[in-house]
């Protein structure tokens, strides 16, 4: 494919860092996408809990997915539970599973997902979202391995690594009670961080080509270049939806394209979450919070020359700092590796 920048046509080769996760769409050459990659290696060898963080639509399933296909476990399952989608009611039983006449609908004895994951991986989608009451389950199947379906007389014994993931600030949900804190460091054993697009926009043009050969061969199309200033245009907006919103941009543009040749007109992005003059790069109220928070942090680095200056000029102790670089480890520090 040919894209085209500057009046000049250049042709693309995808560098997919790992070539082995092509197949899950982890793509990039980018730093950050370079450290996950290297961290996803590291905990794939290891059984070790595994705690996914990420906003919306950077790919956190993606990355659990690697996780588990990379393990030495990526034969046997790997269950998935969408906490947020399953009510409240019936999240325990679909966790732990049930026996025959545990309740008025259980006309027969089921299995919990646990159950099902047993020498696997069980993944917990959007974890943050599970009540307080069934977090205590939670961390007893962390800590003893064993669940106790719903009415049965005898504990399981169950071998599955836990890979969760979040979009929220666990930390913050514990502090405001909302979240168990054994809960959370059981959790939080090995932390990956699933970058924002807004901090890795080297990756475009690589996501770019890929989206548009995975659609154009889905809708049996012939497309091989992209019109000028289409590139640099992608790099500009804030991607408040992520790889999401680029992968739905671009599955836009090649249904909308005629030729062989996707133009600026084909390629559409939302206007009411990209205009630059909002200050902010979208209407949802805690991507705003954490978007200030690292421009913040960027910008007070940028005007120190250590640490304890950076706290400073922000207002906070180095112990806060500490606080945030950690939350956002994407971040650029390697000028103040000092206090």
């Amino acid at each position: 494919m040919k894209l085209v920048r500057n009046g000049r046509s250049d042709s693309l080769q995808p560098t997919i860092v790992g070539r082995h996760f092509y197949q899950y769409g982890i793509v990039g050459q980018s730093r950050a996408v370079a450290d996950m990659i290297r961290r996803i290696e590291l905990v794939s060898a290891t059984r070790s809990t595994v705690l996914i963080t990420g906003e919306t639509g950077t790919g956190k399933e993606l990355v659990a997915r690697a996780v588990h296909n990379r393990s030495a476990q990526q034969g046997m399952p790997f269950i998935k539970v969408n906490c947020a989608a399953i009510p409240e009611t019936m999240l325990e039983s679909e966790l732990l599973g049930h026996v025959r006449g545990a309740f008025t609908d259980a006309t027969s004895t089921k299995k919990g997902k646990f159950s099902l994951a047993n020498r696997g991986s069980i993944f917990l989608d959007e974890i943050a979202t599970m009540s307080v009451g069934l977090q205590a389950k939670l961390l007893r199947v962390l800590q003893e391995r064993e669940i106790d379906p719903l009415g049965a007389e005898r504990t399981e014994h169950v071998d599955v690594r836990v890979i969760a993931t979040t979009n929220r600030d666990l930390r913050q949900l514990v502090d405001e009670g909302r979240f168990q804190d054994d809960l959370f460091y059981r959790l939080h054993v090995i932390p990956i961080v699933v970058p924002p697009l807004r901090e890795r926009v080297e990756d475009i043009p690589m996501l770019v080509e890929y989206f548009i050969d995975k659609h154009a061969t889905r809708s049996g199309k012939s497309i091989d270049a992209l019109e000028d200033g289409v590139i640099s245009s992608l790099q500009e907006h804030q991607w408040p939806g992520n790889v999401r919103e680029l992968e739905n941009t671009i599955e836009r543009a090649v249904v909308l394209t005629t030729g062989s040749t996707i133009t600026r007109d084909a390629v559409t992005v939302d206007a009411t979450v990209s205009a630059r003059t909002a200050g902010v790069p979208s209407l949802k109220l805690r991507q705003n919070i954490e978007w200030i928070e690292c421009e913040t942090l960027r910008q007070a680095l940028e005007m120190s020359t250590h640490k304890r200056q950076a706290a400073r000029l922000m207002g906070i102790s180095p112990r806060a700092l500490s606080h945030y670089l950690t939350k956002y480890p994407f971040i650029d520090q390697t000028r103040h590796s000092g206090a």
